[in-house]
């Protein structure tokens, strides 16, 4: 099994008592919607409620990291001992154009054994982001988008 497959298994058992709905995003959630990019660790947009259950139950090594300058959650908490890094993101607000934007899926669909935004979502995501690796993530989001959206050949 690949670290990030583990990495997911071990996101979906520590959210299985969840009590709100949560969704994996970035890298990872782009590797799974089939985008070929490099993940260094899985991060899960959650409720603080949930985050500070999963934060407090997890037996590894655990940070909890203030906001950027173009990011902040409450709480940001990066989990350590996972086959990959597990970062939750409670509260998850974008800096974008001198404004703080919320970051919350409406649509949420299941990969294997977690959630994910569908791809036009995330890719939108990613647009608001606004990082070079974000931009390139979302152009490669969108070819998927448009050869899904151009129906079978």
């Amino acid at each position: 099994m690949s670290p990030l497959a583990a990495a997911l298994d071990e996101v979906a058992t520590a959210l299985g008592g969840a009590h709100d709905p949560w969704w994996v995003i970035g890298s990872a959630a782009a590797w799974l919607h089939g985008v070929e990019t490099p993940v260094a660790d899985v991060d899960v947009l959650l409720s603080r409620r949930d985050a500070l259950v999963v934060a407090t139950a997890w037996r590894g090594e655990k940070a909890v990291r203030g906001p950027s300058d173009r990011f902040r959650s409450s709480p940001f908490v990066r989990l350590e001992g996972a086959s990959l890094p597990i970062e939750l993101m409670a509260a998850l607000h974008v800096c974008s154009a001198g404004r703080w934007l919320a970051v919350r899926p409406r649509t949420r669909q299941s990969i294997g054994p977690v959630y994910v935004p569908e791809p036009a979502e995330l890719e939108a995501m990613f647009t608001l982001f606004g990082r070079p690796k974000d931009d390139e993530r979302a152009g490669l989001l969108r070819t998927i988008v448009d050869r899904s959206s151009a129906g079978p050949r």
